[in-house]
């Protein structure tokens, strides 16, 4: 491939390079800022060699080369544009300055929960693993793998301890990486997330019942009572929490000398965002938070297969979006109060609408005489049964748009098929094949039957729409040569 022609036609494809506001890439993807998008030639861009794919999302213009070529096709565009290196995180910031306030909201909750995934991921995979071993009956006849071999339960109480800590000190977590995205001492913030969990402070996941007994702790000062109960897995009060703790330590600097900076402003950001948060901030949040799980969870349990099929079918627009990454926060509400709610429908839903992308991709794979389309659908579907839908999504069901007709149509199908069976995961994880060991016991059964649904109605449903598709264009195409002729 010649690398300067590439990248010299490239740019003049983006509207030339005053129209490129910021250039990065990633492992396989261009990632650019454009001030006017509508001098982008997309046509152009499809054509070009070594393109697998565009899509727009985030404010950013993206454009797939793959492992290897996209390293060459941006050094050669930034020597023709005199940009200098940049981040992918510089290039999100100056995308993020065309997005509207919602996708600005989106993208922030995206950037505080993102981070910390992999500790959560951990601690849902770890939680899939206790939940094969002390599963009644999974592998032997009415025993659990613990029951059948005693020597194991040590190990399983193990794994457990393992798998709860990410939950359990998640506001730790949270208060660092949001005091981060909030422009505070993420240090300042872990201190605060673990003051929200310190152990003498009632277990919020004990609240519930203390609240019943008419039993919770309380601090009394000046015969005005503050509750002492900790936020053990909670994200509404830890994110508000830390915004304020944040702001409030901006402004205190504007105040305070230098001089005593580091001694005052630790000290009155810390109490004052924590008096804050135990009075006013913690009590409201939490209440919040509690009625947002419980609407979704009774909208879920009452709208039965109607209500599934609905949220089946608009997760993938969710996932251009962007705004998918917002359920995080509500999924994890729910795991944390896991006794209650059973666990997370979320993930299920999002697992049928990942395999139904990739059947799509798959079938177009399957079908297509374009070998360069082929090359693409092939992979990227077997990446979306994996859990990681975007290759497939933009690269070729959208580009196309009957195959991701086809995936939504699946993904309602099948989502509405586990919701009559009440499907629940008990942990996060990849949501697709690898998504089984998430799943709550007892639902195992229903949602290896969804995942079958999803992908045959996504395949064959695709090969059908994908057939009128191309019939519909030989009759435009016969049209115009008479028209021409």
């Amino acid at each position: 491939m010649n690398y300067p022609k590439v990248a010299s036609q490239l740019i003049k494809m983006l509207g030339g390079k005053d129209n490129i506001k910021a250039l990065a890439h990633c492992a396989t993807r261009l990632r650019l800022a454009i001030n006017d998008e509508s001098l982008i030639n997309e046509k152009g861009i499809d054509d070009l060699e070594g393109v697998k794919g565009q899509f727009k999302v985030a404010g950013q213009y993206q454009i797939i080369f793959g492992s290897g070529i996209v390293n060459q096709v941006y050094t050669q565009m930034t020597k023709l544009t005199g940009i200098d290196e940049m981040s992918t995180k510089e290039v999100a910031s100056a995308g993020a300055e065309k997005q509207n306030i919602i996708q600005q909201a989106v993208k922030g909750l995206s950037d505080i929960f993102v981070p910390i995934i992999p500790a959560i991921v951990a601690g849902g995979l770890l939680m899939g693993i206790f939940n094969l071993l002390v599963a009644p009956g999974l592998f032997i006849d009415g025993q659990s793998l613990v029951e059948a071999n005693p020597g194991l339960a040590d190990l399983a109480a193990m794994i457990n301890t393992f798998a709860n800590a990410p939950f359990v000190y998640l506001p730790i977590l949270i208060a660092f990486s949001a005091s981060k995205k909030f422009g505070g001492n993420p240090y300042l913030g872990a201190a605060l997330g673990m003051l929200m969990v310190h152990p003498d402070l009632l277990n919020g996941w004990g609240f519930g019942g203390a609240a019943v007994a008419g039993d919770i702790p309380v601090w009394n000062i000046l015969g005005f009572e503050i509750q002492k109960v900790g936020y053990q897995g909670s994200v509404l009060p830890v994110l508000v929490a830390a915004f304020i703790l944040a702001k409030v330590e901006n402004g205190l600097r504007k105040f305070i000398p230098s001089v005593l900076d580091n001694l005052l402003t630790p000290l009155l950001a810390l109490f004052i965002t924590g008096v804050l948060t135990f009075t006013i901030v913690g009590p409201f949040t939490r209440d919040l938070g509690f009625l947002l799980g419980d609407g979704l969870s009774w909208l879920y349990d009452s709208a039965g297969f109607i209500g599934g099929a609905v949220f089946g079918f608009i997760y993938a627009p969710f996932v251009i979006t962007g705004m998918h990454h917002s359920f995080i926060a509500i999924e994890i509400q729910l795991l944390a109060d896991i006794a209650v709610t059973g666990g997370t429908f979320i993930f299920p839903i999002a697992a049928m609408s990942n395999i139904a992308q990739g059947g799509a991709a798959l079938a177009v794979g399957f079908t297509t005489k374009d070998i360069k389309m082929k090359g693409i659908a092939m992979p990227s579907g077997v990446t979306a049964l994996l859990g990681i839908t975007e290759p497939a999504l933009f690269g070729v069901n959208l580009k196309l748009r009957y195959p991701f007709i086809a995936a939504i149509c699946a993904a309602a199908a099948a989502s509405a098929f586990i919701t009559l069976f009440n499907v629940k995961a008990s942990a996060l994880g990849a949501a697709g094949l690898p998504g089984i060991i998430s799943i709550r016991q007892g639902d195992v059964t229903p949602y290896v039957i969804g995942m079958a649904i999803s992908f045959a109605s996504a395949f064959v449903l695709t090969i059908i729409l994908g057939k009128r598709a191309d019939a519909k264009n030989k009759k435009q195409a016969k049209v115009m040569q008479q028209a021409t002729a």
